[in-house]
Formats: structure tokens, C-alpha cells, sequence
């Protein structure tokens, strides 16, 4: 297993974290999966064998109830507390009340305490605000994360699922008033939905801030299980879940190519799917999720499959989105011997 730093921190984290939407299955989550306690625990005692030190969850997950069996897990089996990295997150409705939701200094005061409650930890590792609140001030969150911080509650911060500009804005308050950064955002990102790429990438890779990819197999589309002739098991995440949307004529495209490349390889079009993500520089870790060892050690096995340059330009030229205005005007361009005395561009206008 290969470790990463957590963004432009001194942590590591392996390149593959186990996501648990899959445990407690209750409400819309069981939509997603059922796992219970010894399954749960189980899954996480084989994730340590692969080498996973990195587990992420969220207090809404099957309303608080996917936290819970996380940290009962970790208790039954001893886990040593430093050989384990846990991320959460709060923002999502955990009551019916008004101050139930959102990025409030109230609301993620009162989050952090139910999150390590449920845990059983005296902290957490990776706090992230799961997504933007539009009525709390960003200085706001950002002084209650870092009262956390400061209290040893929470470790390092994140965000998940905020545009470019609003981390952007988040990182100059944080600069600003001397408050806790920003070290990670969670977003979604696949073969099948590259869009990414357009604004936060550059963003990352500018600031420094490490990437956690949440449903690389686009919501188990690119599992192996679906195809434009195959739509995938009665029963299945897909037809149960339609979520993340995809653009699904373009995916079925690059479904076409991993197909090839998996039949080459021997290996399942999972794999192809978590490979390229492996294969980003720009990605920290990649969050897999499932609902039994040997959908675990497949994924897993991702790590072993060796892309070739050529399988890259492969995927990529089937995948890649067009960029939008300003991008394709503001194209990189490397500084020649002899520089133009006017752009070409603009001459031929």
C-alpha cells in the first residue's frame, strides 16, 4: 500500500481509505448498503491487513448509526489509536430542528461532540464541513474549526463538495485571521465525471490541498456491472440509487474502453476505474466503499494494476471534458526562445 501526505501536512494516509456509507442501512443509506456490525467489522480488520490506515464516515450516514459501528469496530479489535487516521464530517440534518444542519459555530460545536461520542475517540483525525451552508458566514465555520483545533478535539480540516472560488475565499479568511487551513476537500470525481478538473483541480495543485475522491465507481456504474446491453442486477446500487448523476451516453464511451482494458489485463473494470484515479497526481486518496471482503480485496487490488502511458492516453482521450471559457482562452503556454511580439491568437482577430 502506498501512503500519501494528507494535503501540506506531516500525515500519511494510504492511497486507498475505506468509506463506510455502507454500514448501519438505515433510511435512504440502506439504499447504498446494509452492513452491520460484524460485517462492518470485519470489512475494517481486512482493510488494516490490505495496509488502509485511513477510514472516512459522516454523522449522517445512516443517521449517526455508520459512526457508531465504526467505533465499536475499532474497539473490538484493538486498534492502536496512532495506526489509524478517522475522518468525519458534519453539516447534513442529524434533528428535525432548525439549528440541525448547516456550518454554524453551533451546529459543529454540537457535531464534533455527538461525532466523537458515537466514535468512542477522544478526537478525530480529519474534521470536514460535508458541504456549503449558504446562511453561515465561511469565517464563521472556519473560527469554530479552529477553536477545535486549538481544544485538540479535531486534527487537521477539511471541506467536501464546495466550489473552487468558496475554498479560494475559505483559504485568504483563514491566511487572514491566522485560523486553522483548510488541508483536504472530498469531492466527486471519476472516468465518468471528470468536471473536476476544470476549476479545483488547478486550485489544489496551487494551494497545496490534498484530494479525497468519494464514489470513484460513479455510484457503482463503472463496477463492471453495466454496459449499454447490461443494466446491471435487480437490486443493484444503480437501479436502486441513481446517484451521482452521469452524463450516461459519454459514460457508456468509456465504459467501452476500461471493458477492453480489463479483458486485456484480467482484471475487473473496477480496477481499470480506480487505477486511472491511482494514477492522478493530484489525488490523495481514493475513499472505496463495500459490502463484502471480495468486493474489498477487488478494489484493493486496484493498487497492483500497472497502466501503461498509452492505456492513460487511452482513457483520457475517451473521458476527458472540454474546457469552458475562461480556460480556453487562458491556455498554458510555455516560454519560447524567442517570444512572438504579438499573440497569434489575438493577430488573427
Amino acid at each position: 500500500m502506498k501512503y500519501n501526505t494528507l494535503g501540506n501536512t506531516g500525515l500519511f494516509v494510504s492511497e486507498l481509505c475505506l468509506g463506510t456509507m455502507t454500514f448501519g442501512g438505515r433510511g435512504v443509506w440502506a439504499n447504498i448498503g446494509n452492513v452491520q456490525q460484524d460485517g462492518a467489522q470485519a470489512l475494517i480488520a481486512r482493510a488494516l491487513e490490505h495496509g488502509i490506515n485511513f477510514i472516512d464516515t459522516a454523522d449522517i450516514y445512516s443517521g449517526g448509526r455508520s459512526e457508531e459501528i465504526v467505533g465499536q469496530s475499532l474497539k473490538n479489535l484493538s486498534i492502536r489509536r496512532e495506526d489509524i487516521v478517522i475522518a468525519t464530517k458534519a453539516c447534513g440534518p442529524i434533528g428535525s430542528g432548525p439549528n440541525d444542519a448547516g456550518n454554524s459555530r453551533g451546529h459543529i460545536l454540537d457535531s464534533v461532540k455527538g461525532s466523537l461520542k458515537r466514535l468512542q475517540l477522544d478526537h478525530i483525525d480529519l474534521y470536514q464541513l460535508h458541504n456549503i451552508d449558504t446562511v453561515t458566514p465561511i469565517e464563521e465555520s472556519l473560527a469554530a474549526l479552529d477553536m477545535l483545533v486549538r481544544q485538540g478535539l479535531v486534527r487537521y480540516v477539511g471541506v467536501s463538495n464546495w466550489s473552487a472560488w468558496q475554498i479560494a475565499r475559505a483559504l485568504g479568511y483563514s491566511e487572514r485571521l491566522n485560523l486553522a487551513k483548510i488541508a483536504t476537500t472530498q469531492n466527486y470525481y471519476t472516468l465518468a465525471g471528470r468536471e473536476l478538473e476544470r476549476e479545483i483541480v488547478p486550485l489544489l495543485k496551487a494551494e497545496k490541498l490534498g484530494l479525497l475522491v468519494w464514489s470513484p465507481l460513479a455510484g457503482g456504474l463503472l463496477s463492471g456491472k453495466y454496459n449499454r446491453e447490461r443494466q446491471g442486477e435487480l437490486g443493484s446500487r444503480r437501479t436502486t440509487f441513481d446517484f451521482p448523476p452521469v452524463a450516461m451516453e459519454r459514460a457508456y464511451e468509456v465504459i467501452d474502453v476500461m471493458e477492453r482494458l480489463a479483458e486485456g489485463k484480467g482484471v475487473s473494470v473496477a480496477r481499470i476505474a480506480l487505477s486511472w484515479l491511482l494514477n492522478q497526481q493530484h489525488v490523495t486518496s481514493v475513499i472505496v466503499g463495500a459490502k463484502s471482503i471480495e468486493q474489498l480485496d477487488d478494489n484493493v487490488g486496484a493498487a497492483e494494476v500497472a497502466l501503461s502511458a498509452e492505456d492513460l492516453a487511452v482513457l483520457d482521450a475517451a473521458s476527458k471534458v472540454a474546457p469552458e471559457y475562461p480556460a480556453w482562452m487562458q491556455r498554458v503556454r510555455e516560454v519560447p526562445s524567442k517570444p512572438p511580439l504579438v499573440d497569434p491568437l489575438l493577430a488573427a482577430e
